[in-house]
């Protein structure tokens, strides 16, 4: 069932409440990237032309709520007011910036919004009870605004007061970046152009188990790459040194195996080296890795390989790098899946957020493919076939 959107609420005139996502990286309390601020202007600019009262809503960083004295070092690190400093820069409105997240001051903010200003409230995990989905404050939360919509894809696999709280209690829609990322990630994973091909990278194989095992029965091939490959070599027989390996999941990466009927491709050889680092000599290494290397990239063949495979594919859903492609020596095999996928002749390309986005757009390929989402886990959740609790929530159409 389709979900409303922004488009379906009548805003005008009414206090709408927006979850975004501001959770941006910072240095010395300056802003280093504004991505995900930029992400939600089309929703924002649309509710401002439209007369809408907005309150923004957002988490930023972590606070930890048991020890009282590092409670009080993450609230002051995790302060929302430079985010307000960057937005007010980059909307035509008036933005008044909350350092509360409840009481007098916060509700004076509100009611003295006009049609097409802005108020952002103090970061939402000042509040114990935001991750908690704590209904006192979920209901203190929505008493608020007369609407809601959700806004935050990286937030949406959490129910949090924010996230799932106050949409059970007020009218929802779906924000234009949500709604973007729903249509995108559904067109790939539940109603694919094939032959669909995932492509899964990173450290863990035990981060990717619910993702392996739902896209054993929907894709048509599975490429895996990085650090969780030598869980699977270790499956096969072969010997990996001291690359990673998670000893306790070999016994399932065996019966992956035995249940993918062929549809798992793994690397072939690997560029090795003694030590974690770019200054030791590497060498790439066919099936087993002696003792005292360890691999940190995929090979030339398994690259010609994994490419071959590629050929034709209709979609492609990438999710982590293939090596340590954060040192420059380990990353050609990231580079080369990346400019593998995004030169796919009329193929449906879709990055699943997290450490492959950040790949593909540091090489320049961020307008390359289809879709690069802007939510790790929420992708990841989406992949592994999981009900999202932020979405689900929402009113149909």
């Amino acid at each position: 069932m389709a979900k409303q959107t922004v488009k379906d609420l009548d805003v005008r005139g009414k206090r709408v409440i927006v979850r975004v996502d501001f959770n941006v990286p910072r240095k010395n309390g300056v802003i280093t990237d504004d991505n995900r601020i930029q992400a939600a202007l089309p929703t924002i600019n649309y509710l401002v032309e439209n007369g809408a009262k907005i309150i923004l809503m957002s988490h930023l960083g972590k606070v930890d709520h048991k020890d009282p004295e590092k409670c009080e070092a993450d609230k002051k690190k995790n302060d929302m007011a430079p985010v307000a400093v960057r937005l007010a820069e980059l909307v035509d409105t008036k933005v008044t910036f909350v350092p509360v997240t409840r009481g007098a001051e916060l509700e004076n903010a509100v009611a003295a919004l006009k049609d097409g200003e802005i108020v952002l409230m103090q970061n939402t995990r000042y509040e114990k009870g935001e991750s908690k989905n704590d209904p006192e404050l979920s209901k203190y939360w929505a008493s608020l605004g007369d609407l809601y919509v959700s806004d935050a894809f990286g937030s949406v696999h959490r129910a949090h007061a924010t996230t799932a709280g106050i949409p059970s209690i007020l009218p929802s829609a779906l924000g234009f970046l949500v709604e973007k990322e729903v249509t995108a990630l559904t067109k790939a994973i539940d109603n694919p152009a094939r032959p669909l091909v995932a492509v899964l990278g990173g450290a863990k194989v035990s981060d990717k188990i619910a993702v392996i095992e739902n896209l054993m029965k929907i894709a048509d091939k599975i490429i895996i790459g990085g650090g969780m490959a030598y869980t699977f070599k270790v499956a096969q027989g072969q010997t990996v040194g001291d690359s990673l390996l998670e000893q306790d999941k070999v016994e399932l990466a065996k019966d992956f195996l035995a249940r993918a009927n062929g549809k798992i491709v793994l690397p072939v050889d690997t560029n090795a080296t003694t030590e974690f680092s770019e200054e030791t000599e590497s060498k790439v290494f066919e099936g087993d890795i002696p003792a005292g290397w360890q691999g940190l990239d995929i090979g030339p063949k398994s690259i010609e390989l994994f490419k071959k495979e590629l050929e034709g594919a209709k979609t492609v859903v990438w999710n982590g790098p293939m090596g340590v492609f954060e040192m420059a020596k380990y990353a050609t095999g990231t580079i080369e899946v990346c400019k593998a996928i995004s030169a796919l002749p009329g193929a449906y390309t879709v990055i699943g957020g997290g450490d492959s986005a950040s790949a593909a757009k540091n090489l320049g390929f961020g307008d390359k493919f289809s879709h690069i989402s802007t939510g790790g886990g929420a992708s990841l959740e989406f992949m592994e076939g999981k009900e999202l609790p932020g979405i689900a929530v929402i009113q149909d159409k």
